[in-house]
């Protein structure tokens, strides 16, 4: 039996309408001086999680200095540049057709020696 804990980061935040919303941060992104954030709603029933659409949720920290607010990114063309590279990075930790591929690799340098 595997003594692997899993403990994600997890955010409270509240919206413009006072609304609090908890998200598991996937990923952050440091490009020039904005700091960026990946983020992935957390439902309180798990079934909603499988369910639901996991939608990916991209913020900007507001002030690299003082950690504490994120914002929406309001220029279409830096949300779609970051969003994508987050896309790209996530697949990458999460791609399962990747992760057997590489096992396969690793089982056939194995049965070689």
């Amino acid at each position: 039996m595997s003594d692997y804990n899993y403990n994600p980061d997890l955010y409270t935040l509240i919206d413009e309408n006072g609304v609090e919303q908890t998200f598991e941060l996937l990923d952050t992104l440091e490009e020039g001086d904005n700091v960026y954030y990946a983020l992935l709603p957390v439902h309180d029933n798990p079934e909603d999680s499988i369910a639901g659409d996991a939608e990916l949720v991209v913020l900007k920290l507001e002030d690299p200095e003082d950690d504490t607010t994120l914002i929406s990114i309001d220029d279409d063309d830096e949300y779609d540049r970051i969003g994508s590279i987050f896309l790209e990075r996530l697949e990458g930790y999460y791609d399962p057709a990747e992760d057997e591929e590489e096992e396969e690799e690793e089982e056939d340098e194995d049965g070689e020696n």
